[in-house]
């Protein structure tokens, strides 16, 4: 679906939904990651370096799908996923030291 606009306010403003529809679904995604990290014995298993592979392998397919700049899409994810890796470490952590099993 594109969206022509003929202002660059247009532009801005459609630009300020999606931002408001990303940062809810990272919210979603991250409410995921904590959850998952009290499943994880060890931090190895928190970074899951072939779990992120498979992501962006995924996201990547999707990109072409979708017909967005998959260079763009591997960048975000890449950096996303870094975030909730050390995000998810300090939850694994927390859980760890108030002793809370999976």
């Amino acid at each position: 679906m594109e969206v022509r606009c003929s202002l660059l306010n247009e532009v801005r403003e459609n630009i300020d939904k999606i931002d408001r529809k990303i940062v809810a679904l990272l919210a979603e995604r991250g409410a995921f990651v904590f959850q998952a990290a009290s499943f994880k014995k060890t931090t190895d298993e928190v970074k899951a370096p072939d779990r992120v592979e498979q992501v962006i392998l995924k996201v990547t397919v999707l990109a072409h799908e979708q017909g967005a700049n998959p260079n763009v899409v591997e960048s975000v994810y890449r950096a996303m996923i870094s975030a909730f890796i050390e995000a998810g470490l300090k939850e694994h952590s927390l859980l760890n030291e108030n002793g809370v099993k999976s």
